[in-house]
């Protein structure tokens, strides 16, 4: 585990290495505690670079075992030789030369996931971003491009199959039960790409024939026993294959594609050339053991780590600093895989709560950095919400500027011009200004500047100039080494709505640039004057969420409630009920402080019940229109003096009071919706369960509601209702019989299912409440918890510090206590899921006084540790900082 923190890496040091390694041959001899691996690498000196620079490769608590340059054992005076670093001091004079280097690895032992590992007695791989060093000493950055041959040796009972990147080679037994695969990949990748897998796994088959009439083998490999439930993903990679085609007209390039499920994983999925290796959650379902929401991620990662084969794999980025240009493109590139597979709208008001959820606190407190950061200690820690959500949000950007055509063309040139390079985010938007005409100058910015915009607007309507008036002005906040700002060019998206939600016309306009809708700002202030507008309208802003903005708007709740019922745009009317929902639960949480119960008014939960029952809307657009914003929404827009216990106690209120003001609409329509088909993963079925579940929590609260819960929990056909109906009693109805009955059968019935198991811990660590503390701890002893699998921890510690707002922030801090302890044991560990844990406290300045003692406190208690390893000690520093 490495500790040292010291070096900080700035973009302004980019300089290319003085070395390539244009081919690189790996032979693995496996054995769980003594693998070997020699590595052949050409290596060859750049043009100019003098003969006797040293040649310095990486490592990272290697054991160094032979080392040979030009066939010849090296000197060990011309070496400086430790685990994570070998230097070839006085490499050969000529340009090119062979480089021979043989380590050993124990996989077995390997329990933080990265480089050469084992899972379920399965050999496995995760070499991003920096885990290739690991299994070799080599120069591992990712604009070093290399053509890999792999040859793969094992015991064929302990591994009968041998996987590595690009198309199979040759293969057959050597002898004394051992066998060998050889793997040749002829795309150059860089070394985080590089894979390899083996072991005794199930294989489920098919093919696929590409727009040129190629057949390309699929594969996906399970545990045995499993393959059944490979099916769904299977189905969702053809779709990605066939989409990516008719989308963005790129074709798959190998004879073969490959996925591996593995139940040992530090991330959702991995993107390796050819080869992507699973954490087994996001490729194992049937109705029996998968939630809706697991199908749609299965579909959406599935879709995403196969786009990287051309946005990350066929063009990857030149260095780290670059990282959105492969991760918040490929996420936008899923987005509208999903969209078209689904419902836009209902699938754009999901993408705009998660980038609120999370990339909008990160903005906001001590960890924001920009879309492309400009230094980092450990890149680990810069896989965020930022570089992947709102990165996808700036192509998205991008897209709303130039228009479909445009933008089409643009990302045509970019696969043209940079195939086969490590390319920069300046590469990227050059490619748009080439192709389009545009400046995109100023809208770079948005890559370069930390922070949430946040635009203030008011209007005025003049009926004798018929002149309709929009003041907008923006500003972004300071963040941690950025106190001044520079003004963005933000696409905000509008549209005026009059009478019956009717548009209204006008005649010009001025002010700002404004072209198919959208609304361009560019200065700090815009005066944007409508002419010929009769009537005063209702504005609709930020439709679709066209930029990642916050807004501030002077605005009659008699517009918000008009806009609810009649606005076009299906993301602005959800907007304008959602942003009803939350000013009227800021107004409960103050009203709760200042101890008063609160009254909530009757036109906003008959609303709730209009939306309720609008058949000319989406089940599952309701579904997400009633979901009430969460405890942490609340916080974050509360801004300061946070009391979780409070906010928690306004929803609740809420709540009831909507449930009581349309008992008799919930449910007549909950009994209508129940299932009469045999299940469907299809978007049309699972909304119609999201929705009847949405108001089994509601009636859930009303005389009975224990007892109408505990039905749907026995009666339930699928995994979606049986596991909503017990996240209604466990979080409704804690403690009752009808909850402790239902969490008894449902531990009984699936005590043998990992994944499945993953769900009762995160529902019984979500329960609101002081209790939420005693019941994790008691559950981390539980047989089927294990400190040492990141999804057994991510199910219980990470649902309570990140979704359990009222227990993880326990007014007498035994939830940061508690808290800061477990992360120090996952630490020993595995850093990589520890520091991902510790970002749970990033916001804990905006908490009440007493609460923010104490979790300052647990920080420290962190800090102060022993032995902190890089990853966790850089998170807590910036954290306090």
């Amino acid at each position: 585990m490495r500790t040292d923190t010291g070096q900080v890496f700035k973009l302004e040091d980019y300089r290319p290495n003085d070395y390539l390694i244009p081919q690189t041959n790996l032979t693995f001899r496996l054995s769980p505690e003594a693998t070997i691996v020699t590595a052949t690498l050409t290596v060859e000196r750049r043009e100019g670079v003098a003969a006797a620079a040293p040649l310095v490769l990486d490592g990272d608590g290697l054991t160094l075992k032979r080392i040979e340059i030009d066939g010849k054992k090296a000197k060990p005076a011309d070496l400086l030789v430790t685990p994570d670093q070998l230097t070839i001091l006085k490499p050969p004079a000529a340009r090119r030369f062979q480089l021979l280097i043989e380590t050993e690895l124990a996989p077995a032992g390997n329990q933080a996931l990265m480089g050469l590992y084992r899972s379920n007695n399965v050999y496995c791989t995760q070499c991003e971003a920096e885990g290739f060093r690991r299994i070799t000493y080599f120069l591992d950055r990712p604009d070093i491009l290399s053509v890999y041959t792999v040859r793969i040796e094992a015991l064929r009972g302990e591994a009968p199959l041998l996987l590595s990147n690009g198309n199979p080679g040759d293969k057959g037994d050597i002898g004394d039960g051992w066998h060998y695969a050889v793997w040749h990949d002829p795309f150059p990748k860089p070394s985080y790409l590089f894979a390899l897998v083996a072991g005794n796994l199930g294989q489920v088959a098919d093919s696929f024939v590409t727009m040129s009439g190629r057949k390309v083998e699929l594969g996906i490999y399970v545990e045995r026993g499993k393959e059944k439930l490979a099916g769904y993903a299977m189905d969702a990679l053809k779709r990605s294959m066939r989409w990516d085609e008719e989308a963005f007209g790129r074709e798959y390039d190998l004879d073969v594609f490959n996925i591996v499920a593995v139940s040992d994983f530090n991330m959702g999925a991995m993107e390796n050339k050819g080869l992507n290796i699973f954490n087994d959650k996001y490729v194992l379902a049937d109705e029996e053991t998968a939630t809706d929401a697991d199908f749609a991620n299965i579909e959406a990662i599935i879709a995403h780590e196969y786009f990287h084969n051309w946005t990350g794999n066929r063009i990857t980025c030149r260095d780290w600093f670059q990282l959105c240009l492969k991760e918040g493109l490929t996420v936008f590139r899923d987005h509208e895989f999903s969209a078209d597979q689904r419902s836009r709208a209902v699938k754009r008001i999901a993408e705009v709560r998660t980038l609120r959820a999370h990339q909008f606190p990160e903005d906001q407190g001590p960890l924001a950095h920009p879309v492309r950061p400009r230094r980092y200690r450990e890149i680990n820690n810069f896989y965020t919400a930022t570089v992947y959500e709102k990165g996808s949000e700036v192509v998205r950007m991008i897209r709303t500027i130039l228009g479909a055509d445009a933008f089409r063309a643009s990302m045509d040139l970019y696969f043209e011009r940079h195939d086969g390079e490590a390319a920069t985010i300046e590469d990227f938007i050059k490619v748009f200004e080439d192709a389009s005409g545009r400046d995109l100058s100023q809208f770079a910015l948005w890559y370069h500047q930390a922070g949430t915009p946040n635009l203030t607007v008011s209007s005025t309507h003049n009926a004798a100039a018929q002149e309709f008036t929009l003041e907008i002005e923006q500003s972004v906040p300071p963040t941690p080494s950025e106190s001044r700002k520079r003004l963005m060019h933000i696409p905000l998206a509008f549209g005026l709505i009059g009478a019956g939600g009717k548009p209204v016309a006008y005649s010009g306009v001025e002010g700002a640039g404004v072209e198919d809708g959208v609304i361009h700002l560019r200065k700090r202030r815009h005066m944007v004057r409508f002419s010929g507008v009769a009537e005063r309208p209702a504005v609709s802003l930020n439709r679709g969420f066209s930029a990642p903005v916050t807004l501030s708007v002077e605005q009659k709740a008699d517009d918000q409630f008009f806009l609810a019922r009649h606005d076009s745009d299906a993301f602005s009317r959800w907007q304008a009920f959602n942003t009803l929902l939350t000013d009227a639960l800021i107004a409960a949480f103050r009203e709760f402080l200042g101890g008063k119960q609160p009254v909530f008014a009757t036109r906003l939960t008959e609303l709730a019940g209009s939306i309720a029952g609008d058949d000319t809307l989406e089940h599952a657009y309701r579904a997400l229109a009633l979901a009430l914003p969460g405890d942490a929404d609340i916080a974050r827009d509360i801004g300061k003096n946070i009391d979780p216990d409070a906010i928690h106690a306004a929803r609740q209120t809420l709540a009831l009071a909507i449930a009581m003001a349309n008992a008799e609409l919930f449910s007549e329509l909950y009994h209508s919706l129940a299932d009469k088909a045999a299940f469907s993963p299809d978007a049309a079925s699972a909304g119609r369960r999201a929705l009847r579940n949405t108001l089994l929590d509601y009636l859930s609260l009303l005389p009975g509601g224990a007892a109408l819960a505990a039905g749907h929990f026995q009666s339930a056909t699928n995994m979606t209702d049986r596991a909503a109906a017990l996240a209604v009693l466990a979080h409704r109805h804690h403690a009752s019989p009808e909850a402790n009955k239902a969490l008894a059968a449902f531990e009984k019935t699936y005590a043998s299912d990992p994944l499945v198991m993953d769900k009762w811990f995160q529902i019984q660590a979500s329960v609101p409440g002081p209790q939420a503390v005693d019941t994790v701890r008691a559950l981390t002893a539980h047989p089927a918890f294990s400190m040492a699998n990141p999804n057994r921890v991510r199910s219980l510690i990470g649902t309570f510090s990140s979704a359990n707002q009222t227990g993880f922030h326990r007014a007498d801090g035994e939830g940061y206590r508690f808290f800061a302890q477990t992360v120090l044991e996952v630490e020993k560990r595995n850093p990589q899921v520890a520091a991902r844990l510790a970002t749970a406290l990033r916001s804990w300045r905006s908490l009440e006084p007493g609460r923010q003692a104490k979790a300052r406190e647990a920080l420290l208690s962190i800090a102060n540790a022993e032995n902190l390893s890089a990853d966790l000690r850089d998170i807590v520093e910036r954290t306090l900082a």
